[in-house]
């Protein structure tokens, strides 16, 4: 069944068409991941688990809160035992703003230029589109061993709530390796940097803005809580070095609260300053978060201002060996489909991946379709070619995987 060099049985049966219209499909709900909303991947949920009922997999929807369902698809080879490969996504989005900061309808789907555009395209219902039709394609190109989980999640641009019920679960066991397909921009990351969100809440005294001296000031501590953490930053820079792909570790103030712009003579009691940390690859998360709190609490003293620090989050770095053959699958799937190996990487932020890794054990990989900064800008979009390439990267790295291939890859195709 091979029509040219480098070509395979599923490359043909690839219904790229199909993959694009189904992600139009997606992108036209409205799945925005909001405080209050009721019913927010289920519309998406529900188009999903149609098209995996119309392929005649079995397949489970369960709701990890009102509204907000997990369809896990499982999809077996049919070619005798083996190992079970995971393809996960999630099918909420963030809002998209003011729509008249955007050159086009956010949920229109509109292709121009070759681009297909509106909130979700890249982060990331392409690539929800791209797994299951891989899988499909690899399905029907004949039997292969063991078997593959198509998982799509619910409020992954939330607590994650989603992966963190599957990660729970008796069917997180029976994984062997996992296939994030958030959008990276060709880069196969086998690490994503680890978060830690933090509230350093600072009491006060409240006084006339006319008499500073009766009072203790939490804008004045705040600002200079601000400052300090620059130093933080440095020393962490230090301690913890600079990761190959992660780089280093950032700490950035997101949030300075204090006072009521209604009375502009008042010094509150009250302010609060948020913290956003995003950590690499052997970060001693403990050690870091202590480090903030005493730098906050010395920056604070001098106007007699208290600090109550909350951890908000916190999420692991993580990384899978470059060697493990859920990412050597991956790459050798690549270099066939683009003729050139692809580079390694790391998530800026977090995925799903995260909390499968670490809560479940499972290693994980992200790749997918779309470039890598695009995610929760307006006018997002994806490239429509993609949709294609990753549904044959992912059918070819699934083949891989379970079939334990040790055989380099047939270089052809175009380089991205």
């Amino acid at each position: 069944m091979h029509s040219g060099p480098g070509e395979q049985p599923w490359d043909s049966l690839l219904d790229t068409e199909a993959a694009v219209a189904f992600t139009q499909e997606l992108v036209r709900l409205r799945t925005v991941n909001s405080e209050g909303a009721e019913a927010v991947e289920r519309p998406a949920a529900d188009l999903v688990a149609a098209l995996f009922t119309r392929f005649g997999w079995e397949h489970t929807v369960t709701e990890v809160a009102p509204g907000r369902p997990n369809v896990v698809a499982t999809v077996e080879g049919g070619g005798g035992q083996g190992p079970t490969l995971m393809f996960e996504g999630h099918t909420d989005v963030v809002t998209e703003g003011d729509p008249a900061d955007w050159s086009v309808d956010p949920y229109g789907a509109e292709i121009r230029d070759g681009r297909m555009w509106g909130r979700g395209t890249a982060d990331m219902k392409s690539g929800v589109a791209a797994m299951i039709y891989g899988v499909r394609a690899l399905q029907q190109a004949g039997p292969f061993p063991g078997r593959i989980v198509l998982g799509v999640m619910a409020d992954e641009e939330g607590m994650m709530l989603g992966a963190k019920a599957f990660a729970a679960s008796p069917a997180a066991g029976e994984v062997d390796g996992v296939v994030v397909c958030e959008p990276e921009g060709y880069e196969v990351c086998t690490s994503a940097r680890g978060g830690i969100r933090l509230r350093l809440d600072l009491t006060g005294v409240m006084a006339h803005g006319a008499m500073p001296q009766e009072g203790r000031s939490p804008i004045e501590a705040g600002a200079r809580i601000v400052e300090a953490l620059g130093t933080v930053r440095e020393w962490a820079a230090v301690r913890f070095g600079r990761h190959p792909h992660a780089g280093s570790v950032t700490v950035t103030p997101t949030v300075l609260l204090g006072g009521d712009p209604d009375q502009l003579n008042v010094i509150p009691a009250h302010g609060m300053v948020g913290v956003d940390v995003r950590t690499i690859p052997g970060t001693d998360h403990a050690e870091l978060i202590e480090r903030i709190r005493t730098t906050a609490e010395q920056a604070a003293e001098p106007f007699g201002v208290a600090v109550r620090q909350t951890v908000v989050d916190d999420r692991p770095a993580v990384e899978t060996p470059e060697d493990h053959p859920v990412v050597q699958g991956l790459v050798a799937a690549h270099t066939r489909v683009h003729g050139s190996a692809p580079a390694f990487g790391a998530v800026p932020g977090t995925t799903d991946g995260t909390i499968l890794t670490r809560d479940a054990g499972l290693p994980t990989v992200v790749y997918g379709p779309g470039g890598k900064w695009i995610a929760h800008q307006k006018d997002e979009f994806v490239e429509v070619r993609e949709i294609g390439e990753y549904a044959r990267v992912y059918a070819g790295a699934a083949h891989h995987f379970l079939t334990g291939s040790t055989t380099p890859a047939p270089e052809g195709g175009a380089a991205a």
